[in-house]
């Protein structure tokens, strides 16, 4: 007797067991449940891919220190202004010491000169990489 009421316990709490794992499991593949679960771990992403922004901000900073401690530069004076905007020399601005990279008219033109035109910088240079 005590046998039958042993088993009959055991199965039971089997079956109810098993009742609550396959309505946890049901639960969770809900379209709500999934859509949460979606969210949850875009959000976690974006923690995880900001801070690795971070780590990467702070060790270009640490390099550009140690950069410019190796080469002997003075660092910045703080203003919080950013340095001029420099043109390349292909479209005509200021070339190195001040020096216009521009072709003078030729003879007996009136039209305006025309840029000097350099590999890295040729606007119409289609194997370059956009």
């Amino acid at each position: 007797m005590f046998r039958r009421t042993f088993w009959f316990t055991a199965g039971a709490a089997t079956g109810v067991w098993a009742t609550t794992k396959v309505h946890r499991k049901l639960r969770r593949l809900t379209p709500e449940s999934l859509a949460a679960q979606a969210a949850d771990k875009a959000v976690e992403a974006g923690h995880r891919l900001k801070d690795f922004a971070l780590d990467v901000k702070a060790g270009m900073a640490q390099r550009e220190l140690e950069l410019n401690d190796a080469l002997g530069l003075d660092a910045p004076d703080g203003t919080g202004e950013l340095p001029a905007a420099r043109r390349p020399a292909a479209l005509g601005g200021p070339g190195p010491a001040g020096q216009d990279t521009q072709r003078p008219p030729a003879r007996g033109t009136s039209h305006p000169p025309t840029p000097t035109r350099r590999y890295p910088y040729d606007p119409h240079n289609r194997n370059e990489d956009h």
